[in-house]
């Protein structure tokens, strides 16, 4: 037995160091699962989602009207226009209500853009609220609501124009025809942020801010809808003019 007693010992001392080795493998891995779990917390609560993949156009249609072209070029969402086509618009498949918008947006000098907020197309119950004078539409399927302006210095980007409401410019700065600003950057990059929220729509052209409009008559009839990236139509035996997104991101509120 005497000669058993070191064996027993060794024994004894392997059993307990594995025994003590097994919570220490487990520590050390409770921070690296801690820290995924707080990322993943952190990005649910942060709430933003990407609309554009930068790769292909799921998630977006074409509008109903209109034969402009949408392609992914070098990770941005182009538009180009096509001679004699109507106002042409890509539109989210999701519908909004209240959300904040952000999106680069670079636009050709020559072409007028926008980017439609809470719109649809027209169904025959829209013609009849959707006319001039007292009488109805008659452009079934046509996109249409409140539009965010996009367009070179100096301009009105950013200003809510109502594309297909009978109300042209909704917001009331661009009544005075003298006014203008130039926070668009000609043939680069810009910053645009959109929050609408209720009746009240914000919009920001690289950290300026715009309009600050709020209309219960659009708000009435356009509570929630499609966002929409415009190729305005153009005069024949002008163009091709284009324009791209990039880093498009919403979240709802």
């Amino acid at each position: 037995m005497k000669k058993l007693l070191p064996y027993l010992t060794l024994l004894s001392a392997g059993i307990f160091l594995s025994a003590c080795s097994e919570p220490t493998e487990t520590a050390s891995e409770a921070p690296a699962e801690s820290a995924e779990a707080s990322e993943a917390a952190e990005a649910q609560d942060d709430g933003w989602v990407s609309l554009f993949d930068g790769e292909t156009l799921n998630g977006w249609k074409p509008s109903t009207l209109g034969s402009a072209e949408y392609s992914v070029v070098d990770g941005t969402i182009y538009g180009k226009t096509v001679e004699g086509s109507p106002n042409t618009f890509l539109l989210s498949e999701e519908q909004y209500g209240d959300f904040e918008l952000e999106f680069e947006v670079k636009v050709h000098d020559s072409l007028n853009s926008g980017c439609q907020i809470r719109s649809r197309e027209k169904n025959e119950a829209d013609l009849a609220i959707s006319g001039k004078d007292g009488k109805p539409a008659t452009d079934l399927n046509r996109f249409w609501g409140p539009q965010v302006e996009l367009e070179s210095s100096p301009g009105q980007s950013a200003y809510i124009y109502g594309e297909a409401t009978g109300r042209g410019w909704i917001s009331p700065e661009p009544a005075d025809k003298e006014h203008s600003h130039d926070y668009m950057k000609n043939g680069e990059w810009n910053q645009i942020r959109i929050v609408a929220k209720g009746p009240n729509i914000k919009t920001f052209i690289n950290g300026n801010a715009v309009a600050d409009l709020t209309d219960g008559g659009i708000y009435e009839t356009h509570p929630k809808g499609h966002i929409g990236l415009q190729v305005h139509g153009i005069k024949k035996g002008t163009g091709p003019f284009d324009v791209a997104w990039k880093n498009i991101r919403i979240k709802t509120l």
